[in-house]
């Protein structure tokens, strides 16, 4: 990018075509036949499950399953007779899932909706089918989450794959702490705890600069997310997870069109700070984050379908007190309160 040369994935895209025969599809003019590009992302996770391992200090049977993998508790009861004994599964996922309906306007809204749903099933008391009410929370949260906007479905009168165009907006941090259990809410108060402290120093600081405050804050920090020197995000006793619930986003993939059969898909990736890398084809332009978070929808513009999201870092020196930098009288203070 700096000397304004850019490498072909030639490998990397034979590789591909001979692990995936039917993304090799040729159309009627030769070239390459459109293809979903969320098929071909969890294509390539199931791949790298299988092939690479995982740290020597995890548990986890591979490294995607380390880094990328959802656990969930499942609690599935009948609606219709309560006497039924409802039953508990643990449910894995290497990506999250973002339904989009009248009602959803914000990634949030559409993660949390994803928890609970109705479904209809065989009965075992009742002897027929009824309605069943299906609820999850988050157990284990990994330290990358990449999202699925679903916006594409199928009209049977057109035989197409639509495209929902509609606008739903995305973070730059996303905060998942509300769609998990009690549990693990409890498991990740300590870190978040730290985070909140690490924000208050941040605001005091910019505020005794005149004219800057909570915005400069945040710029300070998105800077430190590239520095060197932070905190573990993850459990001791399982590496590749989050402790905090806090990411920040790292990659959109958009699609330009109103069907997965045609259009247009374009990377977007984080640089640096709040600069951006537009990757279209094989031009790469820089952009700023401002315009990244118009890539919600709404029209026949770029509109985000994939979403990743790594970990948020704290970093290791964030204005923390020190014994030397208390004064005698706060120092007395401490130790009679202690």
């Amino acid at each position: 990018m700096d000397k304004g040369n850019t490498v072909p994935p030639i490998i990397m895209l034979q590789v591909l075509h001979n692990a995936f025969p039917r993304f090799a599809e040729r159309g009627e003019g030769g070239g390459y036949q459109q293809q979903d590009a969320n098929e071909c992302w969890v294509e390539m996770l199931r791949l790298l499950q299988a092939k690479a391992p995982s740290t020597e200090s995890s548990t986890k049977a591979s490294a995607v399953e380390q880094f990328l993998g959802i656990e969930c508790s499942s609690e599935t009861k009948c609606a219709e007779a309560e006497g039924e004994e409802p039953s508990k599964s643990v449910e894995k996922f290497l990506q999250f899932s973002c339904y989009i309906d009248k009602d959803v306007k914000y990634l949030h809204t559409g993660l949390k909706n994803r928890l609970s749903e109705n479904i209809e099933k065989h009965s075992p008391s009742l002897g027929r089918d009824a309605q069943y009410i299906k609820s999850m929370a988050i157990t284990r949260l990994p330290g990358y989450i990449t999202i699925q906007m679903v916006r594409f479905h199928f009209k049977q009168k057109e035989a197409v794959n639509a495209k929902v165009l509609k606008d739903v907006k995305f973070p730059v941090m996303l905060d998942m702490f509300e769609m998990c259990s009690t549990e693990m809410q409890d498991r990740l108060r300590p870190a978040r705890t730290q985070f909140k402290e690490y924000e208050d120093w941040l605001v005091y600081q910019a505020s005794t600069v005149k004219g800057k405050g909570k915005t400069e804050a945040l710029r300070a920090e998105r800077e430190a997310q590239d520095g060197e020197g932070h905190e573990d995000w993850w459990f001791s006793e399982d590496v590749g997870s989050s402790n905090s619930g806090y990411y920040i986003l790292q990659a959109v993939l958009t699609h330009k069109g109103r069907s997965s059969n045609s259009g247009h898909y374009v990377g977007w990736v984080r640089q640096k700070g709040d600069t951006w890398l537009k990757c279209d084809d094989d031009e790469v332009s820089p952009i700023h984050e401002e315009d990244v978070l118009k890539l919600s929808g709404g029209g026949d513009w770029h509109t985000a379908y994939l979403l990743v999201y790594g970990p948020r870092k704290l970093p290791k020196v964030r204005g923390q007190k020190t014994g030397s930098d208390e004064t005698p009288a706060a120092a007395t203070e401490n130790m009679e309160t202690s």
